[in-house]
């Protein structure tokens, strides 16, 4: 492990990192996403089987690391409210899944929009 926090936090598994990933959401209630200088969000389409996604981020730290090396990409803060009310909807809609906290060389955590949604407020009931 490293003496680096970001670096041990992206070292975790796809499972551990979505469950640190809704932790901080609940806790900070904003979810990242990476923009592009016209303000598009970044899409992934997965080579292996073709599902596109959107990839979200529980920090701006994260997303700015994600996007190092990309140039234009820079983060963009997404309310809680504003992510169940409209990017939920909007997401199902375009049939765009969530990719949850891609980064390090783990494997990555791909839900529905509704399940994310599901999942979070869970969380926040408690």
């Amino acid at each position: 492990m490293s003496d680096n926090p970001l670096a041990q936090i992206l070292e975790m598994d796809g499972e551990e990192r979505y469950d640190y990933f809704l932790d901080a959401v609940v806790e900070e209630r904003e979810i990242w996403i990476l923009v592009n200088a016209d303000n598009q969000f970044l899409k992934i389409v997965s080579d292996e089987d073709g599902v596109a996604y959107l990839p979200v981020w529980p920090g701006s730290e994260f997303a700015a690391d994600y996007a190092k090396d990309s140039g234009d990409l820079s983060p963009k803060t997404v309310s809680l409210p504003d992510f169940f009310r409209k990017w939920v909807a909007g997401l199902s809609r375009d049939g765009l899944d969530v990719g949850v906290f891609p980064g390090g060389q783990g494997e990555l955590w791909i839900t529905s929009p509704d399940e994310l949604k599901r999942d979070l407020q869970e969380l926040m009931a408690f």
